[in-house]
């Protein structure tokens, strides 16, 4: 695993662009974002995540609710985005066993309980995942908090 972004093409970096600030206005982090182009319309996938509460304190949970206040305020700025095409959007949460793409991701999950593969392991290392950066994260696990890097990471996921 490495500390990289995602690769996007140009139109979907430029969708992040423009999305990106409307999804953290309305206090979301946005994760991922999709783009399929079809003959006449386009698919744009959004998972958006609950960031770690001010106070330290563990993300609330992303309800339907959320999704659809995130979809409302994302469609008109892809319907300007993408115009002369039909516009299909999802939003969605991380979910439970989520798995983290790339060690970037980490940012979005703090407080949240994470477990990794790490390599020449023989078992999942799980805890609750309390920092990052762009070469280690912190995990609070039974033994304390211990530091990984991403080069020793094999894979993870939400717990």
């Amino acid at each position: 695993m490495q500390f990289i972004a995602r690769e996007n093409d140009e139109a979907t970096a430029a969708l992040i662009g423009e999305l990106g600030p409307v999804v953290n206005g309305l206090g979301f982090a946005l994760v991922e974002l999709d783009l399929f182009r079809r003959k006449g319309s386009a698919q744009v996938r959004l998972v958006i995540a609950n960031p770690l509460a001010p106070d330290g304190e563990k993300p609330a949970g992303i309800g339907t609710d959320d999704l659809s206040q995130v979809h409302r305020a994302v469609l008109p700025r892809l319907e300007l985005a993408l115009e002369g095409r039909d516009i299909y959007v999802e939003v969605s949460s991380p979910g439970i066993g989520r798995v983290i793409k790339d060690g970037a991701e980490f940012r979005h999950y703090q407080g949240r309980a994470v477990k990794c593969w790490l390599k020449g392991a023989d078992d999942w290392k799980q805890g609750i995942l309390r920092g990052s950066d762009k070469e280690t994260i912190s995990l609070e696990t039974a033994e304390g908090i211990q530091k990984i890097t991403y080069e020793t990471i094999a894979k993870a996921r939400l717990v």
